[in-house]
């Protein structure tokens, strides 16, 4: 065998390497040797068949087989004797002349990760920007699931149905005269405001009494789900059975009670661990971008452009996805190619920072053990159906490079914990607000493009669960129900978390697995 190297230029490395026709024919007449006595064949005993009648019947797939392993181990010599550590899978060529009995000529082409010198942990220091949970804010996190799970009492008769008012109402629905599939129901519940049916129903019944009858006349959406009511015009009758108005709700025991607690101290104390936990979360995002920033402040070295590559096209496929989400979405695509360079860059730094990480988890020792490994097997293989999660896991086991893109993560988030322990960390206590508008400061204009920031929300606290009412599934009544809106993304997503979000591929993968394809991420 016969390597040579063509190109050493950066991170780039190409060989060529000749594997002579002897070597091949020796290996494919050991592999005849191998198998000879498990061949069958009519007219000889088991085991007699002789070696050129079985290379005769299989020698076209012995060599196949027999020249996929030496090509594969030629890679895998090409790695060791040159000391290589490959970025991404070498792209491995055999010539379009070759036919058996000539000489293999391989072209193997790879980018190798750079030499970086880890920095020194101790003596790091970051800020930690800490929101304490108070009393008035549990409070009112219990408000708000209060005013979610209003109760309703009977109106009088003579009350007319305003906006916040509950109506308990039969209905039919007819298309050109003609009822259609789930356009009937019966005592159904509908809060007048909600949004809960198509634009135009709930607005008609403004104004309505205990006991009247209504048409009203509505024209279903054009991205409505039913293919047969897209945008169709549509009489409802409607006999309105009850109205209903909201009653205030007492928070006490008895509330907390009927979400399914103990009492109102557990449910204040759940919403107490809610709210901590996501306080807690944006001041870990926080304390992030700090590091990684101070990282790449420090760092600049070549990083392989496959990586680059490979990242910006997972960037660009996700911001396309937000871009037809949207509501403009030619717009956005237009704003998107204006910035593209802007991306590329984030994509760029992603990668660098995450070589970086990994090369400082590798210095000091840090690693995923065999019990985190097979947590995060057996979580991504339930993303399969039942009968193909075996083979995914086979799979993961078999294929270093699947099994280190899947460590990555998960490696990245402990080197970070790691040096979270080194630093020498100053704790200081600010609103939500304040630690929001960190996290967003310290998104740096030079790696992400240019937006307006977007006004922030408080995340309402989640709800507890409530006990079903007696009303009917909202399935009952597909065509009378509004089909779910369509989200505006939120633009450039992946550029927001461009300072969070570091590019570790491969963490633990040094050497080149024996494939012969290269498939990009």
């Amino acid at each position: 065998m016969q390597i040579k190297e063509t190109t050493n230029e950066g991170l780039k490395r190409a060989y060529t390497v000749t594997i002579p026709a002897k070597e091949i024919d020796e290996r494919v007449n050991s592999e005849v040797k191998k198998i000879a006595p498990q061949v069958k064949m009519p007219g000889f005993r088991p085991g007699k068949v002789p070696a050129n009648l079985v290379r005769k019947m299989h020698g076209e797939q012995l060599h196949a087989q027999t020249l996929n392993d030496m090509i594969r181990e030629s890679v895998d010599k090409v790695m060791a004797d040159n000391k290589l550590r490959p970025a991404m899978q070498p792209s491995v060529e055999l010539d379009e002349g070759y036919e058996e009995g000539k000489d293999a000529s391989l072209s193997v082409e790879l980018e190798i990760l750079p030499e970086i010198d880890a920095p020194e942990v101790d003596g790091l220091a970051l800020e930690r920007l800490t929101v304490p949970v108070t009393d008035e804010q549990v409070d009112e996190a219990v408000e708000r699931i209060a005013s979610n799970n209003k109760s309703y009492k009977d109106a009088a008769k003579t009350k007319k149905a305003a906006d916040g008012d509950q109506l308990i109402i039969d209905f039919v629905g007819r298309v050109d005269g003609t009822e259609f599939e789930g356009g009937k129901a019966e005592n159904t519940p509908l809060t007048i405001g909600s949004g809960q049916f198509i634009p135009g129903f709930e607005e008609q019944l403004t104004g309505v009494k205990t006991g009247d009858k209504k048409t009203i006349t509505v024209t279903f959406p054009e991205d409505y789900p039913a293919e047969n009511l897209k945008g169709k015009e549509a009489e409802f009758d409607v006999t309105v059975q009850q109205v209903k108005v909201p009653t205030d709700t007492k928070i006490d025991d008895e509330f907390a009670k009927n979400l399914g607690l103990e009492g109102l101290d557990k449910l204040k104390e759940l919403l107490r661990g809610q709210l901590e936990q996501e306080t807690s979360g944006l001041t870990r995002t926080q304390m992030k971008r700090q590091l990684l920033d101070t990282l790449a402040a420090g760092h600049d070295f070549a990083v392989p452009q496959g990586m680059v590559d490979a990242e910006f096209e997972q960037i660009w496929a996700q911001l396309q996805q937000e871009a037809a989400r949207s509501d403009d979405a030619e717009t956005m695509l237009k704003e998107m190619e204006d910035e593209k360079d802007d991306y590329r860059k984030i994509a760029e730094r992603r990668v660098r920072l995450g070589l970086l990480l990994s090369e400082i988890g590798q210095k000091n020792g840090v690693e995923v053990n065999a019990n985190e490994m097979n947590m995060l097997i057996q979580q991504a293989a339930q993303q399969y159906r039942a009968e193909d999660r075996e083979r995914f896991i086979q799979y993961v086991q078999q294929e270093p490079m699947a099994a280190a893109q899947l460590r990555a993560p998960l490696y990245e988030d402990k080197v970070v914990d790691f040096l979270f322990d080194k630093a020498e960390i100053t704790d200081r206590e600010v609103t939500r607000e304040e630690l929001e508008a960190a996290i967003e400061a310290e998104e740096t204009t030079e790696e992400k493009p240019k937006k307006k920031a977007a006004a922030k929300k408080k995340p309402a606290a989640k709800k507890a669960p409530a006990k079903k009412a007696d009303d009917k599934d909202g399935d009952e009544k597909p065509a009378a129900k509004k089909a779910p809106a369509k989200k505006t993304a939120a633009k450039k997503p992946a550029a927001e978390k461009a300072d969070d979000k570091p590019a570790a591929k491969k963490p633990a993968a040094k050497k080149a697995p024996a494939k012969k394809a290269a498939p990009k991420k």
